[in-house]
């Protein structure tokens, strides 16, 4: 059979979490010569202007957009729902329509249907789907128990990112350089923080861990959000920002840190680790899938400060095991988490989904 054509459905226009799996999953497929579309519910303040993305309505859920989404999967023979926002919006739209639709799992369930009146809502509405991707056997194995789905509706399918977009610093001169152009300094450790500055994110721990270390080590945060006016850096934090393209500060880092209390397979990690970053994270969600204890990173318990002031410490006390996290970070991130490899899995779940 031909090539199915595939709409990708994101929440809003940003690039962040699911919406950057999507956006590379929807570029390598037309890297590939298949047809695909990409189309976001609803704008969002934060969103890059000049983004080109379509935009169906005023809000996720309005019926204005669910018409223009039920409009433009008529024109598709299979649509990918990216992240939670989206599940409710195509099940909705697509009620009793010809076009199937594959719900793709970035986050944790257990956190976001922690009451049980939620779990038979999201239970509902994931029935509703042709197929659920997962992006951890660990959570497709909590979504068939925690929502009876059948097992040959699950498909597991990691986040990924395109290798060769996250490359490491060729030299010190190339690591200075990016440096530089951040507007950082040029000397000292510098630890690397990306994320949205929202609760769940937790950039109140990482200042917290980053007070205990040695004057001159510096930590950079990169992202907005609702806790930004609320943050009280100290002389040796930098707030960047939300950053279109996070790979130079990758190479200009030292580290990574994630101190999330709620996590999928963050895609930050993947990205640090495939630009050879090793990474200090919080023990959640399937976040043990990338960071390795001992091997590609450091792993601490949630809501720890002082367990993350430590881990740093290991790593940036000793240059050579930090290197060897490094290059063990990329030679696992290759293997499993390039899109080159991942989107072969995909093209194959949206042939089958389609001939059905």
């Amino acid at each position: 059979m031909a090539e199915p054509r595939v709409l990708h459905v994101i929440t809003d226009p940003r690039a962040r979490g699911a919406q950057r799996l999507a956006r590379d999953l929807h570029a390598e497929l037309l890297r590939r010569g298949r047809p695909s579309e990409l189309t976001a519910l609803h704008p969002h303040r934060d969103a890059d202007p000049a983004d080109p993305t379509p935009v169906l309505g005023p809000s996720r859920h309005h019926p204005a957009t669910l018409r223009a989404l039920r409009r433009a999967a008529a024109r598709a023979d299979v649509v990918v729902a990216h992240g939670s926002s989206t599940l409710q919006a195509c099940a909705l739209a697509l009620f009793a329509a010809r076009t199937p639709f594959v719900y793709v799992n970035i986050g944790d369930p257990r956190h976001w249907t922690a009451s049980p009146a939620r779990r038979l809502r999201v239970g509902a509405l994931l029935h509703r789907a042709a197929a659920v991707a997962a992006i951890s056997p660990h959570a497709a194995e909590v979504l068939r128990e925690r929502f009876r789905l059948p097992a040959r509706r699950l498909r597991t399918l990691p986040n990924a990112r395109p290798a060769d977009r996250f490359r490491p610093a060729a030299d010190p001169a190339e690591r200075a350089a990016e440096r530089a152009a951040l507007g950082l300094p040029a000397d000292g450790p510098l630890i690397a923080w990306v994320g949205a500055l929202s609760p769940e994110k937790r950039p109140d721990l990482a200042l917290a861990a980053h007070a205990g270390l040695p004057t001159g080590t510096h930590l950079a945060l990169a992202g907005e959000g609702p806790l930004r006016a609320g943050l009280d850096p100290g002389p040796a934090v930098h707030l960047l920002g939300p950053l279109a393209d996070p790979a130079p500060l990758y190479r200009a880092a030292d580290l990574l840190l994630l101190t999330s209390d709620s996590e999928g397979v963050p895609g930050v990690l993947i990205e640090a680790a495939l630009a050879a970053l090793p990474a200090v994270a919080t023990d959640v969600g399937w976040v043990s899938d990338v960071v390795r204890p001992g091997e590609t990173g450091l792993l601490v318990p949630p809501g720890d400060p002082a367990a993350l002031t430590a881990a740093l410490r290991a790593l940036l006390d000793d240059p050579a095991a930090r290197a060897a996290h490094g290059a063990a970070a990329r030679a696992h991130a290759r293997a499993r988490f390039d899109l080159d490899v991942v989107a072969t899995g995909w093209q194959d779940l949206l042939r089958e989904v389609a001939a059905r």
